[in-house]
């Protein structure tokens, strides 16, 4: 199983103004079933689920933390017909300006037998939001609400399988080892009630209310000052947050003793502290603390109960992995194609033979191809980071990382060597105009 312990992309949480939230036709069960069970790919912690969007099949981040369904990323190739359309501004996490986008009604979904009639949606054109890039992976969309509405939905994260189950017929099952919290509702996204043990005395524990946010591949965030017990960290390094709909997320990256939910006592999360002109809009609901993200989510299998207003965890196999982060500093996207000179092992001539003092010898004329594959390059660089002090530059293009070559890798495998453990080599080969450089550093743990 591939590690999950990804480099943070933080989705984006968009807090529409009221006329967005209203209400439009539901998604159902064909055919009288009961349930239907898909598989998904687990990206940065991300469920990413396949939706045809009035017969088009695209890629959606099943995001807990949003009220509506957005498009993005829309090229000539996927060419998906849109409905009865018109010009609307978004405004979400970051600094900039709210958005220009297009809101589309009457359009239809499909998960196999998971079918929705006259959906509404939002399409964003913005060619610097590209989660594309960043997940290494073609991503169209993010679905929450409008999806989770209508069913109890069972994510098996550990299986890498979603249950849509209707939510009249569902049975609870009797479970001992489940923990069973209540869900509150602000502008269509869910709510909970948990507790955290923030400050050196191990025996205070606060109550805060965080966001559910299966969107965001980070532990948890804090924001400070929204209770007398989140203050700034004692330890702490500046980082890159990830990127919100109005622009790029800033804060403090830290640690705390732990996170409480119900029954389950998470040790050492990690948490982000973001800035607060980052997260202005999210301020809006003075109850809220923060975020519970899918680095949280991902160490239990989530029932969610929207109808119920509920939300049920039970363990799963990775609740006692150890919490780490990127520990070189450096942020990586994908970059497109470069065209590799490669072996033809299924192409090869006989040459004659010849013969040696001891045995006859026959040599194999191989042939050559050239081939697209995938590049990647250095998107950001923290300050004072391991890659930053060995002389990284952003623009980077990764070429070789420990010996192997950047094109024979995806970008998940390639950043989770940076979450391994302090002291770990990273050597690399990067190609900066033109020419080949080689850097080594190891990673190391800023928070100590």
């Amino acid at each position: 199983m591939v590690n999950n312990f990804k480099y943070l992309i933080v989705i984006f949480l968009i807090f529409f103004c009221s006329f967005l939230a209203r209400a439009q036709n539901n998604f159902s069960l064909k055919n009288n079933l009961k349930k239907q069970s898909i598989s998904f790919k687990l990206n940065s912690n991300l469920v990413i689920i396949p939706i045809e969007v009035n017969g088009k099949k695209l890629n959606f981040i099943l995001d807990s933390g949003v009220g509506s369904t957005i498009l993005f990323n829309i090229n000539k190739q996927d060419s998906v017909p849109l409905h009865n359309v018109k010009k609307v501004k978004l405004k979400g996490l970051g600094e900039e300006e709210a958005i220009d986008a297009i809101l589309s009604q009457g359009n239809n979904f499909k998960i196999r037998n998971v079918e929705g009639i006259d959906q509404k949606l939002y399409v964003i054109f913005d060619d610097s939001f590209d989660l594309s890039s960043k997940l290494g992976t073609t991503i169209h969309g993010i679905i929450g609400y409008d999806l989770l509405k209508d069913f109890v939905v069972k994510i098996s994260y550990s299986n890498k399988r979603i249950t849509f189950y209707d939510s009249k017929l569902y049975e609870y099952p009797n479970c001992r080892k489940c923990e069973t919290l209540n869900l509150e509702f602000d502008k269509l996204k869910p709510y909970i009630n948990v507790e955290a043990k923030l400050s050196k005395n191990p025996n205070k524990v606060t109550p805060v209310k965080l966001l559910i946010d299966s969107g965001g591949s980070d532990s948890m965030w804090l924001f400070e000052n929204s209770h007398p017990d989140i203050l700034a960290p004692e330890k702490y390094f500046d980082d890159f947050l990830g990127e919100g709909l109005s622009g790029a997320i800033y804060g403090k990256r830290a640690i705390i003793n732990s996170l409480i939910i119900g029954r389950f006592e998470l040790k050492k999360p990690t948490v982000s502290y973001p800035d607060s002109a980052s997260i202005a809009e999210a301020m809006k609901f003075k109850k809220r603390n923060g975020s519970v993200g899918a680095n949280i989510l991902k160490r239990f299998t989530v029932t969610f109960d929207y109808k119920g207003k509920k939300m049920t965890l039970r363990k799963g196999s990775s609740f006692n992995e150890p919490f780490r982060y990127n520990m070189s500093g450096l942020e990586l996207v994908y970059y497109g194609k470069i065209l590799v000179k490669e072996r033809d092992n299924t192409n090869f001539e006989l040459s004659e033979n010849y013969s040696t003092n001891e045995k006859n010898v026959v040599v194999l004329s191989y042939q050559y191809k050239y081939t697209f594959k995938n590049a990647y390059k250095v998107y950001k660089i923290q300050k004072n980071s391991p890659a930053a002090l060995a002389g990284l530059q952003i623009n980077d293009i990764i070429i070789k990382i420990n010996g192997k070559y950047a094109h024979e890798m995806e970008l998940e495998e390639i950043v989770e060597k940076f979450y391994q453990k302090e002291g770990k080599k990273i050597n690399l080969v990067i190609e900066r105009e033109g020419k080949d450089y080689e850097y080594r550093f190891r990673l190391k743990n800023m928070l100590n």
